[in-house]
């Protein structure tokens, strides 16, 4: 059994090394939009500062983000994201914090 295992994990690593080289077409591809985190800002209706304050980062992090120099990641791309499509929601728990 461990024979067969070892072989088909050699089969993918030949296989990654040939769609690495542009040789094979991988099976399935990610794609992910950045967010548009001055929009979600906007449907909140907060400044900057404030906003920046409320989610725990810095006006010159939220900043690098509206600006697309930088990307949220981690809990605040969560938080970005569910703001996106649930803004009162956010704004609520928000103004609890």
């Amino acid at each position: 059994m461990e024979k067969e295992l070892f072989n088909q994990l050699l089969e993918s690593v030949k296989e990654a090394g040939e769609i690495n080289k542009g040789l094979k077409a991988p099976s399935r591809k990610f794609s992910y939009s950045p967010l548009d985190v001055k929009a979600i800002r906007n449907k909140l209706h907060y400044s900057q500062a404030k906003f920046a304050m409320l989610i725990g980062v810095s006006p010159r992090t939220l900043q690098n983000w509206e600006q697309g120099r930088r990307q949220p990641v981690g809990p605040a791309q969560v938080l970005l994201r569910v703001a996106s499509s649930n803004p009162k929601a956010v704004q609520k728990a928000l103004a609890m914090g």
